[in-house]
């Protein structure tokens, strides 16, 4: 059988994963696959060469007490890759292992594709220097991101963004409320402090010291809290003392339901900006990180936004509180604004409609786009004498 390896290193990656891997098999039921994945990839058949958790890590300070592991795994995967000798390779985003990666299998001749562009765009541009000769095909997710690349002569293709196909517009708010044994005036905040073990930390604090400062101005508060399941014992025992007890969903259906239901958010920067854009809920963008980690970030991003919906809109749609605005205080007061002030909540939503209109590949769905440029790159090295 035709054996395609895949790469995944975090959540998000491990969706794509599955996606691809489901409208691959549909195009070419005699596919095989193996590489590293996650539980939805593993739903799809897929075994992992070891636990992708271990690569769901960032930040400079983060990685360091982890870095002879995450060697260990590069070491791991590129000899199984030398073993197997795919007939195509797909490193799905994670650009700190996945470059390192292809970096390493590039002697092997295997065709490659790299899905989710590095987002060099955003800061330290002048790595692009060292992508020539990684892959074989670049799959990007952002409309904008075609032109950049070319402009340093690699060549991308724009496959749309998956949120489109994610649910999240799907969920059922009286579901919910019913699931959760909720009353119809409750009022639901949703908070996601991300998916790896590194972010959570950092943003459940403030998360729970700003729901306390909301609890006595805001009644039938319900803080809902979405988390992978790797996670959730995490953030059980990071919000077991809150003056509001959270719900807390790992479920997809809950998590689209609780959108729905939701009249607000605080969420992290990344893909689940565009996950709330798409269900309509009005949000405000919270990050942390090591104090180091933010310092040279700081000096390093060349955009003018964080938030993917902002820079998609060109302008602040939604509020970015990070670092030192990261405080309970003031996401208090934005999600009091967003709960109180229906033109606020309008105006972020009317934005997101014209955000997700760029993300869509014409006339097809982006798992589907991605699949035809992976079998693309698969056909044209199988016709190669």
């Amino acid at each position: 059988m035709t054996l395609v390896y895949l790469v995944a290193g975090e959540h998000s990656g491990d969706v794509l994963g599955a996606r691809l891997m489901a409208a691959l098999r549909q195009a070419r039921p005699d596919l095989s696959f193996a590489g590293v994945g996650g539980p939805r990839m593993g739903a799809e058949g897929f075994s992992s060469l070891f636990p992708m958790h271990e690569l769901a890590v960032m930040g400079l300070l983060e990685i360091l007490p982890r870095i002879r592991q995450l060697n260990r795994r590069l070491r791991e995967t590129a000899a199984d890759i030398a073993a197997k000798r795919p007939d195509v390779l797909v490193t799905i985003d994670s650009p700190g292992f996945n470059l390192r990666l292809l970096r390493r299998v590039r002697r092997l001749g295997l065709p490659r594709v790299q899905y989710v562009a590095p987002q060099v765009w955003a800061w330290r541009e002048h790595r692009v220097k060292k992508f020539p000769g990684l892959w074989d095909r670049l799959l990007c997710l952002l409309p904008f991101e075609v032109s950049f690349f070319a402009g340093h002569g690699l060549p991308a293709s724009f496959v749309g963004h998956p949120v489109l196909e994610s649910g999240a517009d799907a969920g059922d708010a009286a579901r919910f409320r019913a699931a959760q044994g909720l009353a119809a005036e409750a009022r639901v905040v949703v908070l996601m402090p991300g998916s790896r073990r590194s972010e959570a930390p950092r943003l459940l604090p403030v998360y729970g010291a700003a729901m306390a400062r909301l609890v006595a101005s805001v009644p039938g508060l319900v803080p809902v809290v979405p988390v992978a399941s790797a996670v959730a014992g995490t953030v059980r025992r990071a919000t077991a003392r809150w003056p509001v007890p959270p719900v807390i969903v790992t479920e997809l259906q809950d998590k689209h339901d609780a959108y729905a239901a939701a009249s607000a958010a605080l969420t992290k920067s990344g893909t689940s900006t565009l996950e709330l854009a798409l269900a309509g809920v009005p949000m405000a963008v919270t990050y942390r990180v090591n104090p180091i980690t933010a310092m040279l970030a700081r000096r390093l991003i060349r955009v003018p936004h964080v938030a993917m919906v902002n820079l998609l809109a060109g302008r602040l749609v939604v509020p970015e509180l990070l670092q030192q605005d990261c405080t309970a205080e003031k996401l208090a007061d934005t999600v009091r604004t967003l709960l109180d002030d229906p033109a606020a909540a309008s105006a972020q939503r009317e934005a997101f409609g014209a955000v997700m209109k760029t993300l869509s590949p014409a006339g097809r769905l982006p798992s589907r786009a991605a699949a035809e440029a992976v079998l693309d790159v698969l056909a044209g090295a199988q016709l190669r004498p």
